[in-house]
């Protein structure tokens, strides 16, 4: 296992010293090269493009190199970013291609990063990804380098200069202090136990849920016969209105039965009171039991 780390160590570095060798391009042949692949496809000039920025992202990725994810995954990112910056380029605009591909090949970076940097999400916003990237770098302005918590005034400086919450800034501190740990990881030295063991469980217990389904169950039946007592139109009126996931309006029944809503509304009124009288013959008293929808 160390020999096939130390084998990638050494293509690693022979790769970067390869790409660091390739020559710059100058202006007009850089032009000529964007050109060439924008308007005609030619897939030797987008090589010969995108091998000499690849400095552009060595050096990208060894800026990002102490977020503790390896060097050759940031350089693949990059890369990644300098293709889609190849694809989007304009040659006609007046800018450098390397200046329009900076871009994209740190946001290719910084997505990577946020995505593999931790098992939790860290930002997904704009704001908080600003915070992520510049914590750090803020804290060490104001001489504010230690791991554990923020001075309320160091705090406050860093949300106000980055334009977030306080909280977000807490927050963040707090997750960029510690590594993830794993739920498998025991408890103490002796190994008994695991953090895991800690999870509350917030699902039912098999008992509750089978006595759930029972009293579920009991109360469909309960209503199926209560029903019987009722009229085809009280019925329906009663489980437009009262037993339906999406409830009609009293107008739309009125046009649906051809009556006006004041008299769907009366006899919506006249049929819960004979519901109710059945289901107190059957159990009793419907309201203890949950039986009459308000």
């Amino acid at each position: 296992m160390a020999r096939s780390y130390e084998t990638q160590g050494s293509a690693d570095r022979r790769f970067i010293r390869s790409a660091m060798a390739h020559p710059m391009l100058g202006p007009e042949h850089e032009l000529d090269l964007a050109r060439r692949w924008r308007e005609e496809g030619d897939e030797a000039a987008l090589h010969e493009l995108t091998e000499a920025y690849m400095r552009l992202v060595i050096s990208m990725a060894a800026k990002f190199r102490n977020y503790g994810l390896p060097m050759a995954d940031l350089i693949s990112e990059g890369h990644v970013g300098l293709m889609m910056a190849a694809a989007r380029f304009e040659p006609d605009r007046a800018v450098r291609f390397s200046t329009y591909a900076t871009w994209w090949v740190r946001a290719s970076m910084q997505d990577y990063i946020l995505r593999n940097w931790s098992i939790v999400r860290t930002g997904t916003t704009s704001a908080q990804k600003s915070l992520f990237f510049n914590l750090r770098r803020l804290r060490a302005r104001i001489d504010d380098t230690g791991d554990g918590t923020m001075s309320p005034e160091n705090t406050r400086w860093v949300a106000d200069h980055l334009g977030v919450p306080v909280r977000d800034v807490e927050t963040m501190a707090s997750r960029l202090s510690g590594a993830d740990r794993s739920l498998n990881a025991p408890l103490s030295i002796d190994g008994e136990g695991e953090w895991q063991d800690l999870l509350a469980d917030d699902r039912a217990q098999p008992e509750d849920e089978a006595i759930e389904r029972t009293d579920t169950r009991r109360r469909k039946e309960w209503i199926a016969d209560a029903l019987k007592a009722l009229t085809p139109r009280e019925t329906l009126i009663i489980r437009q209105r009262r037993l339906s996931e999406e409830t009609m309006t009293l107008e739309s029944l009125g046009q649906e039965l051809g009556i006006s809503k004041e008299r769907v509304r009366q006899i919506e009124h006249q049929a819960l009171t004979k519901l109710r009288k059945a289901l107190e013959r059957i159990v009793g008293d419907p309201d203890k039991a949950g039986l009459l929808p308000g």
